[in-house]
């Protein structure tokens, strides 16, 4: 994405085992291209065994460095892989979106293989005050991402998870083929109370 641009662009993040044609992320990026919003879903390599050097390679060169006209949606380990790039990042920036579905930045007891890949989680303290726009999804049901690391997630983002009732872990095996939630968190207005919390944390960039 290219810095100063004033055309919103968006970037979809898939997860583990995922390819930018599955799930709902081929649902969302046309709805956004619909709406003027040009929208990538880059195809992260190996995704079966993602290697976390490699998937930051991709989001270095479809995300960047990010502006207020930028839109970022992950998914599960996408979003872990998100936060890392955003704290990679050495100067200031702003970024206008950032919708993370089924996220988490602790170890999965259901996938013990990806524990090399998390480590210790990226630090996210912080990262929200750089981000005008932001939401956290989760299911009530999730078989791989317990509830309370979203939640925790959430929370860590000064955030509360948005809950959307039998999506599982957001795969077209779960039925979700579509995700209006996601949607909706890009399309809905910035909220005043957002605004004020910005304001209050002074300025991007310091």
């Amino acid at each position: 994405m290219t810095p100063g641009t004033t055309v919103r662009r968006a970037a979809i993040i898939h997860g583990l085992g995922a390819s930018p044609d599955d799930h709902w992320f081929g649902w969302l990026a046309e709805r956004l291209a619909a709406d003027g919003v040009p929208t990538a879903v880059p195809a992260l390599p190996d995704p079966d065994a993602p290697d976390p050097a490699r998937w930051a390679e991709v989001l270095r060169a479809e995300v960047g460095v990010p502006d207020a006209h930028t839109v970022v949606v992950a998914h599960s380990l996408g979003c872990l892989t998100v936060l890392r790039h955003l704290r990679s990042l050495p100067g200031p920036w702003r970024l206008g979106t950032l919708v993370l579905v089924a996220g988490f930045v602790d170890r999965l007891p259901a996938l013990p293989e990806l524990d090399p890949f998390i480590g210790e989680g990226p630090e996210v303290a912080g990262l929200a005050e750089r981000v005008d726009r932001l939401a956290v999804l989760r299911s009530d049901a999730d078989p791989l991402v317990p509830a309370g690391h979203t939640d925790r997630l959430a929370r860590l983002l000064g955030s509360s998870a948005r809950v959307v009732p039998g999506a599982g872990h957001f795969l077209a095996s779960d039925g979700v083929i579509s995700l209006p939630e996601a949607y909706e968190a890009v399309a809905a207005p910035r909220s005043p109370d957002r605004d004020a919390d910005l304001n209050a944390a002074g300025a991007p960039g310091s």
